[in-house]
């Protein structure tokens, strides 16, 4: 019965199309083919997200909120500076040019943990900038021995730092003995 089926097929299949057999069923394939790519293009927007399996997106903590307005820390001792380099996310991001202090934490992509000026941070980074130097030993305040030029460097670097960063603070050696000396009284 199978191998009389295939002569009646072939003979009605030739008679409409013109096509032998395989002909016409290679064409088929690639016509049904051709249909489920074009009509894959225009699925409905309910049938796409039956489709799409929901991807789950990790909760980052956002970052703690640090106070608007710089808080103003008087004098500070190389020491207590160290404390604002960036480590602590809560507390302001802190540099000092010439000994005085200025609040960076808006630029913390700059001056934070990973950024290029990270060592800077938390620091007086006087001679560094006047040498341009990354160079740890570099890190101080201490600008005897400069140049004419490089103490001209250090104060574009200032006027920058004081257009364009509050002032929050001074440098101080010992707390203690600037807490000591009594007022002056009028007599």
């Amino acid at each position: 019965m199978a191998i009389s089926l295939y002569p009646s097929l072939a003979e009605t299949v030739h008679s409409y199309t013109g096509l032998d057999l395989p002909a016409f069923f290679t064409i088929l394939a690639l016509m049904v083919g051709a249909y489920r790519l074009v009509s894959g293009l225009f699925v409905s927007p309910e049938e796409a997200e039956r489709r799409i399996e929901p991807v789950e997106v990790p909760k980052v903590a956002p970052p703690p909120q640090r106070p608007s307005e710089p808080v103003q820390l008087g004098d500070v001792t190389e020491e207590e500076l160290r404390a604002y380099d960036g480590s602590d996310p809560g507390k302001p991001l802190l540099m000092a040019i010439k000994g005085q202090i200025y609040d960076v934490s808006m630029s913390r992509m700059f001056y934070g943990p990973g950024g290029p000026y990270a060592l800077f941070a938390g620091r007086d980074a006087s001679r560094a900038l006047a040498l341009m130097s990354f160079d740890p030993k570099d890190l101080t305040g201490n600008i005897e021995g400069l140049s004419s030029a490089e103490l001209e460097t250090l104060q574009d670097w200032e006027y920058k730092f004081m257009e364009k960063y509050v002032k929050v603070g001074q440098l101080v050696t010992d707390k203690a003995s600037n807490s000591n000396v009594e007022p002056l009284r009028d007599t």
